[in-house]
């Protein structure tokens, strides 16, 4: 008969330790084919590794001696020049996928002007990408952290059960994320009463994309570290937990496209001028109506988590693990 036994009580440091192991080795297996230039779906993982190794890097701090040259501070510059190639490849698949097929003859012949641009200006990126790394900052990186997860360094809270401290680990980041300015875009208060404005048409969203867009990516990119300190304590947590998660995907999702959209216009008039719109008269209606309809998307989760219930039942879910 087998007798059953305890789990072992896994501590904050080796949470820590597992996260940093597995986002760098993610990192680094995506880079031969990214120097290779030979597959856009290899920069995304390389890309994403980074930014996931800087969210366990930055979110388990306290616990961590880590070596200067793998810091959150240079995580970033390398993970910024990754994401500036990758932001060209995501304009181009959004082009030829989503837009260049409704367009009419006249206007595909006036993306060749287009397309030659992203052409050139993707060539610097990728060799911006390159000489980062050939560089000594990047490898100073792969080594010292190699190094580091050889023969880990710890301070005193790397000692803690990861049971103890995950509300402290997540409810600061659930904090900031609900405290965001963003969620007040496109809302009126009314007797201290926050309402969203779902009256209104096409040309005021647009105003207030134009007005209020950096706000609202900056909530996106919020969303995004939420959810990736939320993914690392998946296995905790019940289902419930799941559903969460999905939600904060969800916004993010959207939020993303919505300045993917925004940033493509900018592109286009930075290339035609004030000439976009009699250029590619079809594609700007099409990116409007785009940001159109992700605006509708947005503002059934914006107005659920402004409601107080959703978002006391949200930290709920943070303090009830497995």
């Amino acid at each position: 008969m087998k007798i059953a036994t305890k789990p072992t009580v896994k501590t904050l440091g080796e949470y820590a330790y597992q996260a940093i192991q597995k986002h760098f080795s993610k990192t680094l297996k995506y880079e031969k084919t990214v120097k290779k230039d030979e597959d856009p779906e290899a920069l995304h993982q390389m890309r994403v590794g980074m930014r996931r190794l800087r969210t366990a890097v930055s979110r388990f701090d306290l616990v961590l001696n880590l070596p200067k040259p793998a810091s959150d501070k240079n995580i970033g510059k390398i993970a910024r020049r990754l994401g500036s190639l990758r932001d060209l490849d995501v304009l181009k698949e959004n082009l030829e996928n989503l837009y260049q097929p409704k367009l009419p003859n006249k206007e595909n012949k006036s993306l060749h002007k287009v397309f030659n641009a992203l052409a050139q200006q993707r060539q610097a990126a990728l060799a911006d990408v390159l000489n980062t790394l050939k560089d000594d900052p990047y490898k100073s990186f792969k080594q010292t952290l190699e190094e580091w997860l050889e023969k880990p360094s710890y301070q005193s809270l790397a000692s803690l059960p990861i049971q103890q401290v995950l509300p402290d680990l997540l409810l600061p980041e659930v904090s900031i994320f609900f405290l965001h300015p963003g969620w007040l875009v496109g809302t009126q208060i009314v007797e201290s009463e926050v309402q969203i404005r779902s009256d209104w048409k096409a040309e005021k969203i647009e105003q207030h994309l134009t007005s209020k867009g950096d706000t609202i990516h900056d909530l996106r990119k919020q969303a995004k570290r939420m959810r990736y300190q939320m993914e690392l304590f998946a296995d905790l947590y019940p289902e419930s937990y799941a559903t969460y998660l999905a939600e904060i995907k969800s916004i993010q999702d959207i939020l993303g496209s919505i300045q993917d959209s925004v940033v493509m216009g900018e592109w286009l008039t930075d290339i035609f001028k004030s000439e976009f719109n009699t250029h590619l008269p079809t594609l700007a209606n099409l990116l409007a109506e785009n940001r159109y309809q992700l605006w509708h998307q947005w503002q059934p989760l914006q107005e659920k988590y402004l409601m107080v219930e959703n978002r006391h039942n949200f930290r709920l879910a943070i303090l009830q693990s497995v």
